[in-house]
């Protein structure tokens, strides 16, 4: 029985089903083995679901929140039964994700700007940035938006080629220069070309180094002030692309990235080849910064926009 109302369409919606199935799986797999026995929540209970949680890659911060939520409920009702454990959690999710996450998005928009919107894309090499991008832009452009990509990330060859691939795959204009320039000229080259097409979306690749974090605050700055000669608020959106089936190592990356620039928003990949689902619930809470798509699969359809009703429906459901 779903407790809340789909607001994703039926294909929508068993995609995602589908993508959370390893997490799931493994999550109750846990959780089934920590109650087996058991008629009440209690304290050992508790210590139980505690491992349960963080062995999820919920996190630690985020699982201790959870847990002392829990404990309030069990101090009010002294009988409360594991029957009532799953329902317990999903509300505590959900008010946790509300915080963070409080649109619910079905659809692939932008906000209305005056000029393109430009979005800059942040994020290690490996994590299916390229992948997103393209995916991005192909999502929307179906949903009618005038879309224009920059290959920022001029360190790496292949980075650029891929780049490439999307754009003609998605049928989509690309700006480039060769390997080796500089990232903010190419950031430049494409809002100008941007304005003067009246594009609505401008997806910014960058480069996906962690080694030198002075280097990479500096280059993403120097990005970020270029871009404002052309459009002043640009990049209106810096989003952190994130490999969720890497877990805590997600952690790890997104506590670099938000101490060198400043992103406002998430994309979590590759969540339908692992059970380390549950890191997007703990990012998403302790770094306040809201998700905005996820990817369940490999298809052009399997990025989605991140609406947490469904993806708590999802994992509980």
């Amino acid at each position: 029985m779903s407790f809340f109302k789909n607001i994703f369409s039926k294909e929508k919606k068993e995609t995602l089903d589908k993508g959370l199935e390893h997490t799931k799986s493994s999550f109750f797999d846990k959780l089934g083995k920590a109650v087996a026995g058991k008629s009440t929540v209690d304290a050992e209970l508790l210590d139980d679901l505690e491992d349960v949680l963080i062995s999820s890659d919920v996190g630690v911060a985020t699982t201790v929140k959870i847990i002392d939520r829990i404990e309030a409920r069990v101090a009010k009702d002294k009988y409360l039964g594991t029957s009532e454990l799953n329902q317990i959690l999903r509300e505590e999710i959900a008010g946790l994700m509300s915080k963070v996450n409080q649109g619910d998005a079905t659809e692939f928009t932008i906000p209305e700007t005056d000029g393109p919107y430009v979005i800059m894309i942040v994020g290690v090499n490996g994590v299916g940035k390229t992948t997103t991008i393209g995916k991005l832009a192909y999502q929307l452009k179906k949903a009618g938006k005038k879309v224009v990509l920059g290959a920022g990330d001029t360190f790496r060859a292949a980075a650029v080629e891929q780049l490439d691939i999307w754009a003609q795959r998605v049928g989509v204009e690309i700006v480039k220069q060769a390997m080796g320039s500089d990232p903010a000229s190419v950031a430049y080259d494409t809002l100008q070309s941007a304005v003067a097409q009246n594009a609505d979306v401008v997806l910014i690749d960058t480069a996906g180094r962690l080694h030198n974090k002075v280097n990479l605050m500096n280059e993403l700055s120097k990005v970020k002030r270029v871009m404002q000669k052309i459009i002043p608020n640009a990049p209106h959106d810096v989003m952190l692309v994130l490999d969720g089936s890497t877990g805590q190592n997600a952690f790890e990356q997104a506590k670099q990235f938000t101490a060198t620039t400043e992103v406002t928003s998430l994309a979590v990949t590759k969540l339908d080849g692992t059970a380390k689902g549950g890191v997007v619930i703990g990012i998403s809470d302790q770094f306040q910064i809201p998700v905005r798509y996820i990817g369940v699969g490999e298809g052009l359809e399997d990025l989605q926009v991140f609406n947490k009703v469904e993806f708590v429906d999802s994992f509980f459901n």
